[in-house]
């Protein structure tokens, strides 16, 4: 594996060195990508997102149909700016045997193992196909999963299973939380704090939506599911901001909060939604009574939907057996998989590297990590080749 992994080395430089910082898109590196799988034989497509400044990538090598296994990561990073990093974050240095730069570990890494590794897919007799998803926007709420799926599904593009290269130290993880991020901002009307009655206090009503999701947060614990293998069981509501206002005497006009929630089940999030709808009519109608222009709004920043445990999936035992694991993990943070299992194609979070890595300055890949990456997917082509899963 020694020739492979030095290909390997190599494509990692090369995808490090393109900045695809989530903000200012991915696309070159992503056309980087499509010409190497397309020079090993794959055939490529892309999708852009509305700007054009962001590509989805799919590809496939092998026969043409149904089945097949679907490895899926992607190609944006976070930001560098404050970090105190030793070296260039953009231009990977191999030290200690660790590879050092921004994504090696959060996860360039499994994308160039993926793409080394394509000419031995190629140069196989696959049964069943193999395919390759890369996506953008992960790092800012999965936006690029979201279209791909739905793109799949409109194409009836449904494989056997997916692969989804977060880094778990190569160890299957078959379930994690759902991510809800939203901002509410509420509009009152200014005044002075000498004649309340003739404002609309705007902090007060998003404090009392702080208040009610503060009960929401509790009635949660009581829904946590009988079997539930999370930590905590239930789902979770957390507050993360929440500003407003200009002086101590001054009735203020605006407020802003920002807030998640975790939910095990969609139930939960249904549950959340429709308890905040009717305290938000009641309150806005009581806004509304002294300033007709009153206004709360909520928007949306990210719906990452869970991966719920599935160990009997065709994906969780196909990570099994490529990696001698018996039994699968679960993650405490977000990934696409659960938009792959949304569509029906069972999914499993199986990738090189430590997740504590992720997003910190010097963040790096372990040789070891990336060698055992290539060798799950040598044993994925022979198990393709053999017709199976």
């Amino acid at each position: 594996m020694s020739d492979i992994l030095t290909r390997t080395k190599q494509i990692l430089a090369e995808l490090v060195a393109f900045p695809s910082i989530s903000a200012d898109g991915n696309r070159a590196v992503t056309e980087h990508i499509a010409g190497l799988l397309a020079d090993s034989g794959a055939r490529v497509w892309t999708e852009p997102d509305a700007t054009g400044a962001k590509l989805n990538l799919f590809a496939t090598i092998g026969p043409e149909g149904p089945g097949g296994v679907v490895l899926s990561g992607h190609t944006d990073v976070v930001p560098v700016e404050g970090q105190p990093w030793a070296t260039d974050p953009f231009a990977m240095v191999e030290r200690d045997g660790r590879l050092y730069g921004r994504g090696t570990c959060d996860m360039k890494g499994f994308v160039a193992a993926c793409i080394a590794m394509a000419p031995a897919f190629a140069a196989r007799d696959l049964k069943v196909p193999v395919h390759f998803a890369f996506t953008y926007d992960e790092e800012i709420g999965c936006l690029g999963a979201q279209a791909l799926t739905a793109t799949l599904a409109a194409r009836g593009i449904r494989p056997a299973a997916a692969i989804i290269g977060e880094p778990s130290m190569m160890q299957p993880v078959d379930g994690h939380k759902g991510c809800f991020e939203y901002t509410t901002r509420f509009t009152g009307l200014e005044g002075h704090g000498s004649s309340p009655d003739l404002g609309v206090n705007a902090v007060e009503y998003a404090a009392g939506m702080v208040a009610r999701l503060s009960d929401l947060r509790a009635a949660l614990k009581d829904r946590a599911p009988a079997n539930s293998a999370f930590t905590p069981p239930h789902s979770t509501i957390n507050i993360g901001l929440l500003s407003g206002g200009m002086a101590h005497n001054v009735i203020p006009g605006t407020a802003r909060l920002e807030w998640e929630m975790r939910p095990v089940t969609r139930a939960d999030a249904d549950f959340v939604k429709s308890e905040l709808a009717a305290w938000r009519s009641e309150a806005l109608a009581q806004m509304q009574t002294v300033h007709p222009d009153a206004a709360i709004e909520t928007e949306t920043i990210a719906e990452v939907v869970g991966l719920t445990p599935d160990p009997d999936s065709a994906a969780t035992r196909l990570a099994m057996d490529l990696t001698g694991a018996n039994r699968a993990g679960l993650v405490p943070f977000g990934t696409e998989a659960g938009l792959f299992q949304q569509i029906g194609i069972p999914s499993v979070i199986c990738g090189p590297g430590d997740i504590t890595q992720a997003h910190k300055p010097d963040e790096f890949l372990s040789l070891g990590q990336l060698n055992a990456c290539l060798a799950l997917l040598d044993k994925l082509a022979t198990r393709l080749e053999r017709g199976a899963p």
